[in-house]
This record gives structure tokens, C-alpha cells and sequence, in this order.
């Protein structure tokens, strides 16, 4: 039984999307998920985990974009107290909250130097340290990405590791966006017609 998440499609583009997506949920692979904003790249996220071998594990996603740069280490790899100016306790990041599942990070061409060199160790080893912390930790989870960024280009002009970029896109999974799926414009229209009147 393959799990979709709800996700509404009546179109050859996202039915292809879909296929390669579920063929590649068995496995545990790093996917990096592109395509504009808004064309549902968490929602396939969530169906790579909810047909993945790690299901009943957890799934964390985390939005580098919406994080300070010099937090998003913290966020993503933990703290321990006193790492930064206001950190008064330990704090687990992401990557241990995920052990056993999977971590969906999004907005990935937004990560900082720094995090892009700790993430490549952590896709390469399984290990990492909290920062200000010398203690080596260890976790198995699989990393699920998006972008809507150019990461190619971002490679060319240096902002984007190649080395991680390669890391990350074992498989790219490219989300068609709404304008090439006409065919569902009707159908979402109506889902989202029917929840509005479900809520008045």
C-alpha cells in the first residue's frame, strides 16, 4: 500500500514525479527535491518518509531558510551550553531529534559555509559535535533537501560546495510546477473550495 499524504495530481507530469518518487522511498538514499516555490516539495518529502523503510521513525523537517545564519548550526547539529551569547543549556539539534528517521531540510542553498562543511561530515560519516562541544555523536538518518535555488550556479560562483551538492543529490527529484500540470488546477481548486466550506 503506497501512502501519498493526501497529495491531490490528475496529471502525466507529477504521475512520473510520483512513480520515481515511490521507487526511490525504498531506499536510503539522499533525494534533493527542486522546483519553484509552492509546487509541494514537503509534501513529497513527506511521502519519500511515509513509504521509506524508516516510516515509524521520525520526520523532522527543518527551513534553513528561515533561520539566522550563525543559528542555524545550532539548530541543526544541537548546542552546549554557553556555545553562543544566550545559550544557558544544552540544546539537541535536529540531526539527533531525526536518529532513526528522516531530517527534510529545505531552503538548502541558504546554508552557511560552516554548515554546508559540517553537513558534508555528517552525509559522509554519521557523526557530528554539538557546537561548542568536543564529544562525538553519532545518528542514521537519511536527509531528504529542497531548493528552488539554482544550485549549479550558486557551485560556479562558490557559495555552493560541489562536493555536498553531490552528496545531497544522489537523486534529484524535479517538482514539475503547477503552470506545466494544468491538468490538476481543477481538482486543487475544488480541494481547497471544499476545505473553505468545511471551515465556514
Amino acid at each position: 500500500g503506497r501512502d501519498l499524504r493526501g497529495l491531490v495530481w490528475d496529471d502525466p507530469a507529477s504521475e512520473a514525479t510520483l512513480a520515481l518518487a515511490l521507487q526511490v522511498a525504498a531506499s536510503s538514499l539522499p533525494v534533493l527535491l527542486t522546483g519553484p516555490n509552492g509546487t509541494g516539495k514537503e509534501k513529497y518529502a513527506e511521502i519519500l518518509h511515509a513509504n521509506s523503510p524508516v516510516r515509524d521513525g521520525p520526520f523532522i523537517a527543518v527551513n534553513c531558510g528561515a533561520l539566522p545564519n550563525d543559528l542555524v548550526e545550532a539548530e541543526l547539529f544541537g548546542a552546549e551550553a554557553g556555545a553562543y551569547t544566550g545559550a544557558t543549556r544544552a540544546r539537541e539539534g535536529r540531526f539527533e531529534a531525526a536518529d532513526g528517521g528522516t531530517l527534510f531540510l529545505d531552503e538548502i542553498g541558504t546554508l552557511p559555509p560552516s554548515g554546508q562543511v559540517k553537513l558534508l561530515r555528517v552525509l559522509e560519516t554519521g557523526r557530528f559535535a554539538r557546537l561548542g562541544g568536543h564529544r562525538e555523536r553519532s545518528v542514521q538518518v537519511r536527509v531528504l533537501s529542497a531548493t528552488n535555488a539554482n544550485l549549479p550556479a550558486m557551485i560556479a560562483d562558490g557559495r555552493f560546495r560541489e562536493d555536498l551538492y553531490y552528496r545531497l543529490a544522489v537523486v534529484e527529484l524535479q517538482i514539475p510546477p503547477l503552470r506545466e500540470r494544468i491538468e490538476e488546477i481543477a481538482p486543487l481548486a475544488n480541494l481547497l473550495l471544499q476545505r473553505a466550506c468545511a471551515r465556514m
